[in-house]
């Protein structure tokens, strides 16, 4: 694909297409331009994240790195207190939110950068866009109760990613037919779903969901095929930043598969993903400029 953005309906045929200048994210009164891919830096702020839990729980470092994110390039912070890497723990409500909104409140009134809050919870969702956040980043795409309601409700941009089964367990035994086919369908229909409960399509990004209930297979396939997402009429958010699967290929710790991670996001801007979600925003965003750079002569 090149120059344009083409819909997508349930035989996965290609339709009208929509230029590429066309595609902004309205995120709670914050319009983000996606003409060109954008990075989103990873803030967790959680003490059993699997690559950085622990280093970002004090409020004060926790904000210091996201400022220092923003200056290395990063347009959105996205915000978790709850870890979903296999095996991980759940938190409460309680806890979620007596860790992730004082970072928000402060961050809301430092940084134009759009403020993401990375939770499945809708009371998280509803108290974190009141204290600032712009986008509501859900691994389960609002499947959980009261969820789509908060967010229809809410002004917020909204990600929907795919995971198959829930993070305890989703490692254990994935599975699918044909992952490519199931994935996009299950995205194309809770992005409907979205849009019939009142939400606009400029609000609604895509996640292929590496990682979460996949194969190393499976997510190879999705990246060399990913073409798939990006020709589909929402803009496609990708994060494989230090994940399992670059560990899997290249037999290194979390914090040794930078390279690794940045040319996965490299390969998948090539393809049309908008958003890069990353640990390694410097690395990232210099990549993205060099890709940007080279891909307006082929465009």
């Amino acid at each position: 694909m090149s120059g344009a953005w083409l819909a997508f309906d349930a035989s996965h045929a290609p339709v009208a297409p929509r230029s590429l200048s066309s595609v902004k994210l309205d995120c709670n009164g914050k319009t983000l331009d996606l003409a060109a891919p954008v990075v989103m830096g990873v803030l967790n702020v959680t003490p059993d994240s699997f690559s950085d839990g622990g280093k970002f729980v004090d409020a004060e470092t926790a904000v210091a790195h996201a400022l220092r994110m923003v200056d290395e390039g990063a347009a959105i912070i996205d915000i978790g207190g709850e870890s979903t890497r296999p095996g991980a723990a759940p938190v409460s409500e309680q806890q979620e939110m007596e860790r992730v909104l004082p970072i928000i409140e402060r961050l809301a009134h430092m940084v134009d950068a759009v403020i993401s809050i990375d939770t499945m919870k809708p009371s998280v969702m509803r108290e974190a866009v009141k204290a600032g956040a712009g986008l509501i980043n859900d691994v389960n795409a609002l499947q959980a109760e009261g969820a789509l309601k908060v967010a229809a409700e809410s002004a917020a941009g909204l990600c929907l990613m795919h995971m198959q089964g829930e993070p305890r367990s989703m490692q254990k035994a994935p599975h699918y037919n044909d992952v490519l086919s199931e994935v996009a369908d299950f995205l194309q229909q809770r992005a409907k779903l979205c849009e019939a409960a009142g939400i606009a399509r400029n609000r609604i990004l895509i996640d292929p969901g590496f990682g979460f209930g996949k194969t190393l297979e499976h997510n190879l396939r999705l990246m060399a095929e990913l073409e798939r997402f990006t020709s589909m009429p929402w803009p496609v958010l990708v994060g494989v930043s230090r994940k399992s699967m670059l560990g899997a290929l290249l037999d290194v710790p979390p914090a040794e598969r930078v390279h690794g991670g940045t040319a996965a996001a490299v390969l998948a801007c090539w393809q049309g993903a908008k958003i890069v979600r990353t640990h390694d925003v410097r690395a990232a965003w210099q990549a993205l400029q060099v890709m940007q750079s080279v891909r307006r002569y082929k465009d």
